[in-house]
């Protein structure tokens, strides 16, 4: 008979890496650290001990910087088709399809009108999900339109650019937008309504040898590629070392391409604040205004 026995102990079995939900965490690309993944969200996708900035779709964005309540989205029907018959890897039509169910857009670019801070604006924001916000004709022509309707309304335009450049399967009808979106410019231009341009994350190609370097007042997000041509493309072409930083948001603003550098949390305050000087309105206080729920 035993008097003595070893007392039981509770176990926990760690968690398999399988068991782990897919996305619960995302690590930062600057520092390697570990972030709840519904934090981040509720942070507009910003790391908040790094300040890195990760992308942020076209309907959280939206959310970030219209009054609660306001939006009204314009233009929604149109949508690519493949004109060209253009066959790559894959058919043209086969990745439109694949980019809708991926997204839920029809295309790369949300645009609509709404209320900042009770103010009336025209609003764009590409979205870098569909085929790397691309413009093709469709992207061109809801960018034009809401150039337009800032134009007939007189109310401010503002065009959150994310972008690869001009889409390749639609040839010259996709260089084309750029002339196209740089006409409706001008015609906003001589009205004497303001243009507010906010590049982010990368930021390329026609995009930004069109509309999206065109603004009154360019802002960026932080450490933003924003170029024609990218880095290694220059680098092969000139056979020579590229500075620090080059093309990014900081070594642009350094040279006088961009106005400002804004941190995302802080981008929907600051353009408030430009429409109101713009407006001849007094500079809005910390926290004024209402803003829709992000996500």
């Amino acid at each position: 008979m035993r008097f003595f026995s070893k007392p039981r102990y509770s176990t926990v079995t760690a968690p398999r890496k399988k068991d782990i939900p897919k996305d619960l965490y995302t690590k930062c690309p600057k520092t390697g650290e570990l972030i709840y993944t519904r934090e981040l969200e509720k942070n507009l996708m910003v790391v908040p001990t790094s300040g890195y900035h990760f992308p942020l779709d076209a309907p959280r964005r939206v959310a970030s910087l219209i009054d609660a309540g306001t939006w009204e989205e314009m233009d929604a029907s149109l949508e690519s088709v493949d004109v060209l018959k253009f066959k790559d890897i894959k058919p043209y039509a086969e990745r439109l399809e694949g980019y809708k169910a991926k997204t839920g857009l029809k295309d790369a670019v949300v645009s609509g009108a709404g209320k900042m801070d009770g103010m009336e604006v025209s609003l764009a924001v590409m979205d870098f999900r569909f085929g790397g916000a691309s413009m093709g004709s469709v992207v061109g022509e809801k960018i034009a339109r809401a150039a337009e309707r800032a134009t007939a309304e007189g109310t401010p335009l503002i065009i959150v650019s994310a972008s690869g450049g001009a889409r390749m399967q639609e040839g010259i009808y996709s260089l084309m937008q750029m002339a196209k979106t740089s006409a409706a410019l001008a015609r906003l231009d001589r009205k004497g309504l303001p243009f507010i341009s906010v590049l982010t994350n990368p930021t390329t190609g026609g995009v930004t040898a069109s509309f999206a370097t065109l603004g009154d007042v360019i802002l960026a997000e932080p450490e933003a590629l924003i170029c024609f041509a990218g880095p290694r493309v220059i680098k092969e072409g000139t056979n020579q070392e590229l500075p620090p930083g080059f093309q990014r948001a900081e070594f642009l603003l350094d040279r006088g391409l961009i106005d400002q550098i804004v941190d995302r949390r802080q981008l929907r305050r600051r353009i408030i604040l430009y429409l109101r000087a713009f407006a001849g309105r007094g500079l809005p206080e910390a926290g004024e205004g209402t803003v829709a729920a992000a996500g």
